[in-house]
């Protein structure tokens, strides 16, 4: 309670003084928090694909005279912010990137806007001083089949392109003309760096890094520049799995000599409800904040069905950079709370694995799938008409603070970017399952919203919560995941006993173990290169062990674990060194 005392004072304060009031992350109703994956009117895959699937994907944040532009994978547009929370969909005048796979934007001393993408064949770079309204323009074609590019321009005017998608070729560079229609100043190459998956765990191909004949994919570099360093980030090992991240090679120079960061991966979330955290940007945010915009899997319809994630990202005194995704699907702070932007909230799930009844459901698509932290897996109701509900037994009363609805694409048959796509529904609370009032209500919302995050007005004590249908506009009404999220009753658990850390022959491997508590939700297993630097976590459920594969051979890692279920956070372990 604490927690939202405090929050509704920053946002009377900010109300007072007569600052912008933070509109959370997506399309949602007025809010201080926000909750991945982001809330986004996600464009569908065009018919050229043939199958119908909603995604988003290799994001690019850009700030441009004081406000924010993204850009991702193959929307028919992009989105405005101006506050690096509350985003409006543009549909520009003039639009090349329909079909575009990984866009990348430039912000040129707030004097023009450049984006370029990675079409077939030769690439256009687009500009503009008006990205409001969209009126681009062309430099004509002069570079061929880049493979996620990244166009960055230095704070003296020389401009580079980085590039690389591949499982064979680096990240490659070259240094451009900026003021001769961004002209290759020469047929030279530069070849900076690529996966070395023999000594860094991470970067082995598949699930849980578990492929052991394909080799990873590097991919989808971005650049940021930190007080004179350059910090050339890149994904791996591949974007349907829980384990695709970002790593990062630092250099005193654009085209380097790079070197790789000790805490690789600085942007990694293979646990939790929605999985992954690679092929991103960094940029700073409002106060000086860095955030870190993502791709996250669903991979449910097809590989390339994603979504966008946004984490906190900070550079510590000896200049590593990481970014902190630990309860990374949970609600946390938005950027626009003073002393508090990118926090987490502290409210945790009151609705995991508790009981669900519905209206219909079909086939193998039953109720309990809403409540399982598996966003691959889902409810789907016999119709989509108005008679539909869902409805959770938290089992105990809990005070509920914000609802996330995740909706899923089963049988969409949507394409491309339609108008008038929109979601309508109310969600109720019952303290005795007799007796109802409305939490959340979305009866006259004309809006897309397919991963809907609620802030409530004010926090509600109730043990039932029921979603009623109205509106979807797909051909069926399915959902991924009903998450309450509050503070329970009960006792927060103890802290962790005989945490046990085996660094194993293959040393990119450790198997992590631990006592198994009672009445525990999951753990959430943290490790870094330093005893004050376990940037790194993993949320686990109803497991008490652990084996990560994403280490680094000679490199000494030191470990921690915490216990969490509704009621809150244990006490963490005195952190471990890995023998």
């Amino acid at each position: 309670m604490e927690k939202f005392k405090l929050m509704k004072v920053v946002f009377s304060f900010m109300v007072i003084v007569g600052l912008a009031i933070p509109h959370g992350f997506g399309q949602s109703l007025l809010q201080s928090t926000y909750c991945n994956p982001l809330n986004l009117d996600y464009a569908y895959a065009t018919r050229f694909d043939s199958l119908s699937y909603r995604s988003g994907a290799d994001p690019v944040a850009v700030e441009f005279r004081g406000e924010y532009y993204l850009f991702v994978t193959r929307s028919m547009g992009y989105w405005h912010s101006t506050d690096l929370q509350n985003w409006t969909f543009i549909r520009p005048e003039k639009w090349y990137f329909e079909g575009s796979n990984a866009p990348t934007a430039h912000n040129y001393k707030d004097s023009v806007l450049y984006v370029t993408g990675n079409p077939s064949g030769s690439m256009a770079i687009l500009y503009t001083d008006n990205p409001k309204k969209g009126d681009w323009k062309a430099v004509p074609s002069v570079l061929n089949q880049l493979q996620d590019p990244d166009l960055f321009i230095d704070d003296d005017g020389q401009a580079y392109m980085f590039w690389g998608s591949s499982n064979k070729f680096p990240i490659r560079a070259k240094k451009l003309d900026r003021t001769n229609r961004f002209i290759p100043i020469s047929k030279e190459v530069h070849e900076l760096f690529n996966l070395d998956g023999e000594q860094h765990g991470w970067e082995r191909f598949g699930e849980n890094h578990s492929d052991t004949v394909l080799g990873g994919y590097i991919e989808g570099p971005s650049m940021t520049k930190h007080k004179g360093k350059y910090y050339l980030q890149y994904a791996a090992p591949g974007t349907e799995f829980n384990v695709y991240g970002d790593g990062v090679y630092v250099s005193d120079a654009p085209l380097g000599p790079y070197e790789y960061a000790p805490n690789n991966p600085f942007s990694y979330k293979p646990g939790g409800f929605i999985n992954g955290a690679g092929h991103g940007n960094t940029l700073m945010g409002p106060a000086g904040q860095y955030w870190h915009f993502t791709t996250m899997a669903v991979a449910v319809h097809v590989g390339w069905e994603r979504r966008i994630g946004a984490f906190p990202t900070y550079f510590d005194d000896d200049d590593l950079m990481y970014t902190n995704t630990a309860y990374g699907d949970y609600p946390h702070y938005a950027p626009n709370i003073p002393g508090k932007m990118g926090e987490f909230t502290g409210w945790m799930l009151l609705s995991y694995k508790k009981p669900v009844k519905a209206s219909s459901h079909v086939s193998d698509f039953g109720s309990e799938h809403v409540t399982d932290e598996e966003i691959k897996s889902f409810w789907v109701a016999e119709h989509k008409d108005d008679q539909q509900w869902i409805e959770i037994d938290l089992e105990k009363p809990g005070t509920v603070y914000a609802i996330q609805v995740n909706y899923n694409d089963y049988q969409s048959d949507l394409y491309g970017k339609p108008e008038g796509l929109y979601h309508r529904y109310v969600i109720e609370g019952s303290e005795d399952g007799a007796a109802w009032r409305t939490l959340v209500n979305r009866q006259n919302n004309y809006k897309d919203v397919p991963n809907d995050y609620v802030e409530l007005d004010r926090p509600e004590k109730v043990r039932y919560v029921r979603y009623r249908n109205i509106h979807v506009p797909t051909p069926n009404l399915s959902i991924s995941g009903l998450r309450i999220f509050g503070i329970g009753e009960g006792k927060k658990p103890s802290s962790v006993k005989n945490l046990s850390i085996a660094r194993q022959a293959d040393r990119r491997d450790a198997l992590i173990q631990w006592d198994a508590q009672k009445n525990v939700q999951g753990y959430h297993v943290f490790w870094g290169i330093a005893p004050d630097k376990l940037y790194s976590s993993w949320m686990v459920y109803d497991d008490n062990e652990l084996e990560i594969k994403g280490l680094s051979i000679g490199q000494t890692y030191y470990f921690a674990v915490e216990a969490f279920n509704e009621n809150g956070i244990s006490e963490r372990t005195a952190v471990k060194k890995a023998e």
